[in-house]
């Protein structure tokens, strides 16, 4: 455990510790309410659904392995870092990192759950987020 204090002088010439915040090291103890449930692969019915509107938008899935994959152009580099770091941020706060390729002004991604070894619903709402990015950095130009 870390605490971090301050210390403060009185005006009678003592000294004060302030207790600011601490630190409790977790490691190794479980906490079954914060661990997230896991998803499975997508269903038949889950696919028809929630795959079409992002096949219909330029996600192809992949002939080789359950995955989608999208290539992304953008006017310069610039641009294109740009998109990829608000991707980086929002993948980190889901834990699910997209496989990227980057060259220049063009952005290759691929989406898979690795955990369930196919397509999942984080795959979806990531590819939704992906999407929603790309049209907000077309309309920057």
């Amino acid at each position: 455990m870390l605490i971090l204090t301050r210390m403060r002088f009185l005006n009678g010439g003592g000294i004060f510790w302030d207790k600011i915040f601490h630190i409790s090291d977790r490691r190794g103890t479980s906490a079954p309410a914060l661990k997230k449930a896991k998803m499975g692969k997508l269903t038949s019915e889950e696919r028809e659904k929630d795959l079409k509107p992002l096949l219909s938008n330029g996600w192809t899935v992949q002939e080789n392995r359950d995955a989608i994959y999208k290539e992304f152009l953008f006017n310069n580099f610039n641009q294109a870092f740009g998109f990829m770091t608000r991707v980086a941020l929002q993948s980190e706060k889901m834990n699910h990192h997209p496989e990227w390729f980057n060259v220049y002004n063009k952005v290759n991604i691929t989406l898979s759950s690795h955990d369930v070894n196919g397509l999942s619903q984080r795959d979806v709402k990531l590819a939704s987020f992906i999407d929603k990015v790309a049209k907000i950095g077309e309309n920057s130009n």
